[in-house]
């Protein structure tokens, strides 16, 4: 949405477990172009910063023999909610993909800590950008403090679930939203 102006319902996931194409694009006459690297996002992020301009030797080469094979299939969506939750943010506010961005980091690191489980990983992202979500971006700041927000908001959510179990309480919800 925000890089190439496409909206979400012409976007589309599927599996690679390769994990050796980052992006691919259809147009209109069928034909699709892909962008294939090591798995290894260091290479896209590069390209995406130096655009046009190309940083050499970033990525070690890509040998397509040792690869072999390229295999894709769908995302089932219920085994990977976090994927409708960016859906529905690029349809929301402004901010929400930022916000679901930065809630989302808290809630991994939290998982990776052991304070609470994978499934609830979902839930503290879809409370944050409910609760924190709703602002416009106009510059660089708005998106750091949107970040900020997220991150402080899926703290207290964080808190809160460590204490009572993950709450949908107004309580809880108000005092994020004074973050």
């Amino acid at each position: 949405r925000w890089l190439f102006d496409i909206p979400p319902e012409k976007i589309d996931v599927v599996i690679h477990p390769e994990s050796i194409i980052h992006s691919m694009v259809e147009f209109v006459d069928g034909q699709v172009v892909s962008q294939m690297g090591v798995p290894d996002m260091c290479g896209p992020i590069a390209y995406a910063l130096s655009y046009p301009e190309r940083l050499e030797a970033v990525m070690p080469r890509m040998d397509l023999a040792k690869i072999g094979c390229l295999n894709f299939r769908p995302v089932n969506r219920a085994a990977f909610p976090c994927l409708d939750l960016a859906f529905e943010a690029l349809k929301g506010p402004e901010d929400a993909p930022c916000v679901l961005n930065g809630a989302n980091e808290v809630a991994v690191q939290a998982f990776l800590d052991g304070r609470i489980g994978f499934t609830q990983i979902p839930q503290i992202i879809r409370r944050t950008v409910e609760t924190a979500a709703g602002r416009g971006l106009s510059d660089l700041d708005d998106v750091l403090a949107a970040d900020r927000r997220a991150r402080d908001t899926a703290a207290i959510l964080l808190d809160k679930a460590a204490s009572n179990g993950l709450s949908t309480s107004t309580e809880t919800q108000n005092e994020a939203r004074n973050v």
